[in-house]
């Protein structure tokens, strides 16, 4: 039987029912396959039922503010896959009236999308017989044949994106690609592969020559920086609270924080923050700065890692905010913007009156 059949068959046993793989239309594949990058489906779902809700169609998505749309994606992470997809709905509803390209090359165009999520939408919506490649389909290509060019090298990618292309059914390209990616999720997995009962075992190199652990291969990552935050949670007697909007290009780019002061160093008294600050807020205010946790909360991004402490200032008012950056802003509505996850759990812990 051949490599694909093979799959399928067991595709069609032990498929998960997901709601993304009812529908042939566009919007609710796109929007599932760009939350799901680089994030567990157990984790996206229930962000797939919010958005669906929230905006069932691309105009509604479209329509809505940007800072409607990171609200409702605050927490799933990857922030630029919300902005890109904001910018799709925007280009698809008014530049497109409503309809998303039908062929892999078009939907390329698209920002946010690359040729994972392109393969993905012409495939499962069009039928169009283009190999999706992602980390599933990595793992299931690189153990089967016993291939360990690092996947995350240009010769990896165009390797394995032509191993698979070769061997996609052309004639149900939809049920091959979910059946192989599925088939990586839940068999072969990155962990404790279920290898005793794969269909596959038989011609699997890497359970052959037991190499399980060490494929697929990777290049080793760019180091990862230490950065030292320390955010101001300055609050007035009306319980209003200063925030900001970041802006620049990094990841949490337009979402709302507040004041930050990042340090070389571990800080743990206010005359460390009055030497690192850069936004000029007025000392006499700094100096009245409690520290609310004294161990730093340790909080992992893709190629950082961040000490982050919240110190906490009560005064009589904000005014002096009169003579800082205009992107600074007091609310008692803290709740309603959207904020990093490390935000906005402190948020949930000191309890702001709603």
């Amino acid at each position: 039987m051949k490599f694909h059949n093979k799959l399928i068959d067991w595709y069609l046993v032990n498929a998960r029912d997901l709601p993304w793989r009812k529908t042939q239309d566009p919007y609710p594949i796109w929007l599932s396959e760009i939350m799901l990058q680089q994030t567990r489906i157990s984790q996206g779902l229930p962000y797939f039922f919010k958005f669906i809700e929230e905006f069932p169609t691309v105009f509604h998505l479209a329509n809505a503010s940007e800072d409607q749309v990171l609200k409702l994606w605050q927490g799933l992470g990857y922030y630029s896959r919300a902005r890109n997809l904001h910018s799709t709905a925007k280009h698809v509803a008014y530049n497109l009236n409503g309809i998303f390209p039908n062929t892999y090359k078009e939907l390329k165009t698209l920002k946010g999308v690359g040729d994972y999520t392109a393969s993905a939408i012409a495939s499962f919506c069009y039928r169009e017989p283009v190999a999706v490649v992602d980390g599933n389909v990595y793992r299931v290509l690189s153990r089967f044949f016993g291939i360990d060019t690092p996947i995350n090298s240009t010769e990896g990618v165009k390797e394995f994106k032509n191993l698979a292309q070769k061997l996609l059914d052309k004639k149900q390209p939809h049920i091959y690609n979910q059946a192989i990616m599925e088939f990586g999720a839940l068999q072969c997995s990155p962990k404790s592969p279920d290898c005793n009962s794969c269909p596959l075992q038989t011609n699997c190199v890497a359970f052959q020559q037991d190499l399980i652990s060490s494929l697929p291969r990777k290049l080793k990552k760019t180091k990862v920086q230490e950065k030292f935050y320390n955010y101001l949670v300055i609050v007035d007697s009306r319980e209003n609270v200063l925030i900001e909007k970041r802006t620049g290009n990094g990841i949490w780019k337009n979402l709302y924080q507040f004041p930050l002061i990042e340090s070389p160093k571990d800080c743990n008294l206010p005359k460390d923050l009055i030497s690192f600050d850069e936004n000029k807020i007025p000392q006499e205010i700094l100096e009245k700065a409690l520290l609310y946790n004294e161990e730093p909360i340790k909080h992992i991004l893709s190629h950082r890692k961040l000490w982050v402490k919240f110190w906490v200032i009560n005064i009589e008012n904000l005014n002096f905010i009169e003579n800082l950056s205009k992107s600074f802003i007091m609310t008692n509505q803290i709740d309603t913007f959207a904020v990093p996850v490390v935000i906005e759990k402190f948020i949930d812990t000191y309890g702001f009156s709603k």
